[in-house]
């Protein structure tokens, strides 16, 4: 196990840290790992129509998914739209928003059943939250932190995921992925907080496992910690993760917040 890693050191001098953006699936919920094998036999299943599937098209599709992890899944839908066009393998070239609805429906069955398990009291909300989460929200909400939600999952789901894993009420804010529309909501959240908040660089922490969160966090000026979690054992690092988080920018790394005190005594709120 990997203790907290600093990457880039912060000023010692600084303002302390008012508001906190949490990305949620593979950050704080592990509900949707596994989403990575939905959409990929989806995408190379589109791109070739009835065509066997080169060796190729596989290598494009799984790097794509790679670098695009964290956005909003109707942008992964648009490149599967341009691909399928690009390749000329498939007649059928569908809208993006119809590729979005079937990697939903696939998608859905799995985290569906995973919700109901959870509901019914078959399974625990601990064996889908990443360790040390809720210890670490209730160490941040303790020294004044609020605590802010986004996600690339459309709205009412990651809402749904939320209440289910018991993590809706730390946040003042829950932002998914508006319906039908084409926007960013981690972007926008974190507008917000700049312009009705008024906080501004350092004031702000954005968390996530994501190079779109870490990204936006740095040209805002906020503090980043990449959560570079193993979604399967939801503890340790994932050496991928941490490497993409680096090069996205990420001030520190860590595989999950059982570290939680260290973290906050890395941001002088403690």
């Amino acid at each position: 196990m990997r203790d907290l890693e600093i990457v880039i050191p912060l000023k010692s001098q600084r303002k302390p840290v008012c508001a906190a953006l949490f990305d949620f699936d593979g950050t704080l919920s592990t509900l949707r790992h596994g989403w990575e094998a939905v959409m990929g036999p989806l995408m190379i299943e589109m791109i070739n129509g009835e065509g066997v599937a080169d060796e190729n098209i596989v290598k494009k599709v799984e790097a794509y998914i790679d670098e695009s992890t964290g956005i909003q899944t109707i942008f992964q839908m648009q490149w599967l739209a341009d691909a399928v066009k690009r390749h000329g393998k498939n007649p059928e070239v569908l809208d993006p928003w119809q590729y979005k609805a079937e990697y939903n429906r696939r998608l859905m069955k799995m985290v569906e059943d995973r919700v109901r398990a959870l509901e019914e009291g078959k399974e625990q909300p601990e064996n889908y939250i990443i360790c040390g989460s809720k210890e670490f929200l209730n160490g941040l909400k303790a020294c004044g932190v609020k605590l802010y939600l986004a996600s690339g999952t459309d709205h009412p789901d990651v809402v749904h995921e939320a209440q289910a894993l018991g993590l809706a009420d730390y946040f003042e804010d829950i932002a998914g992925a508006p319906l039908g529309q084409i926007s960013c909501s981690k972007e926008a959240v974190l507008r917000r907080l700049a312009k009705e908040r008024g906080l501004l660089g350092e004031q702000l922490l954005v968390v996530g496992d994501g190079k779109v969160e870490i990204g936006l966090g740095r040209e805002f000026g906020a503090i980043t910690l990449g959560a570079a979690t193993d979604e399967i054992r939801r503890t340790g690092v994932n050496e991928i993760k941490r490497k993409r988080l680096i090069k996205a920018g990420a001030h520190a790394i860590t595989g999950d917040f059982l570290c939680y005190e260290k973290i906050l005594n890395w941001l002088n709120i403690s």
